[in-house]
């Protein structure tokens, strides 16, 4: 598998591009995130039936009520021992038209956070033929429809730099990024989207970078972990995506197992500290969700 390899938006055409667009639809965020596109660019066969497989998972009330305590999980961790750096657009060194942006972009990321943070965990488990909804809720939420109103117009559409050339004046704090996550090159889009805005990324991982190295933030990740596990353990609608299946569906082993490999260094690896970031970061500029699910 190349991971180098993608399908950007403009450049989906016929069914590929009708995929991305219910994505972004059922993900209510104007964003086809890498690993879609790096999937489609290398095994669009399986992408075109996964996503038939696990979209039904992302339309329920159960769903949005999820995603919404994700979030207060996340942050309700963070509060209990230091509170999120909040950052006010005078003390940062960026105009208001690009305050503004920021502030969209961010809250797009706020959005998918716990919509990945789901499909990483319903395809990685799925992958390795592991249980899925062994605990079904029976309440009428499980099956029903996502709220309109949740999510509804939030965020911008995220642009990036190139994740090899960020900005010289960013080098400690891309140093410093790379070091708390644990990778050994690149940087997750997250960081891609915020090197546009020098004069907000230096000072808010400044701010932000005790917290997220405290004991705070561990327990974030941990009670995130606990309530995607304990969600995906819920879900009425249980794809049919373990090697069986997709060997059904004419996929060999060695896709299956490039596949297997993919989603499991994403839903373990680095990206397991990146996602539950997101919300943080969105809250230092008072664009974070709601935490309570009306």
């Amino acid at each position: 598998m190349d991971r180098s390899k993608q399908v950007y938006e403009q450049e989906a055409t016929g069914w590929e591009r009708g995929l991305y667009d219910d994505i972004m639809h059922t993900f209510r965020a104007p964003i086809v995130n890498w690993i879609f596109r790096t999937t489609i660019a290398n095994y669009p066969a399986f992408l075109r039936y996964a996503w038939a497989q696990v979209k039904p998972v992302f339309e329920t009330r159960r769903f949005g009520q999820f995603t919404v305590s994700y979030r207060d999980t996340v942050l309700s961790a963070l509060e209990a021992n230091a509170s999120v750096p909040s950052l006010r657009f005078d003390e940062l060194d960026v105009s208001p038209a690009e305050f503004g942006e920021l502030k969209g972009q961010l809250a797009t990321y706020d959005v998918v956070a716990p919509r990945l943070a789901v499909l990483f965990e319903l395809v990685d488990r799925g992958l390795h033929g592991e249980p899925i909804g062994t605990d079904p809720d029976r309440t009428r939420d499980a099956t029903a429809p996502l709220p309109t109103w949740l999510d509804a117009d939030r965020g911008r559409p995220p642009t990036l730099i190139a994740f090899d050339d960020p900005p010289d004046e960013l080098a400690d704090t891309v140093s410093s990024i790379q070091s708390f996550h644990g990778l050994e090159e690149g940087l997750p889009s997250i960081y891609r989207t915020l090197a546009q805005w020098p004069g907000y990324l230096n000072p808010m991982w400044n701010a932000v970078e005790p917290v997220c190295r405290s004991d705070a933030f561990s327990t974030a990740v941990d009670n995130a972990r606990s309530a995607v596990e304990a969600f995906v353990d819920s879900i009425t609608y249980v794809p049919k995506i373990d090697p069986d299946s997709l060997e059904q569906r004419g996929l060999d082993d060695e896709v299956v197992r490039d596949l297997q490999d993919l989603f499991r260094d994403f839903n373990r690896g680095p990206i397991e500290t990146v996602i539950p970031a997101l919300p943080t970061y969105a809250a230092t500029v008072n664009v974070a969700g709601p935490r309570s699910f009306g």
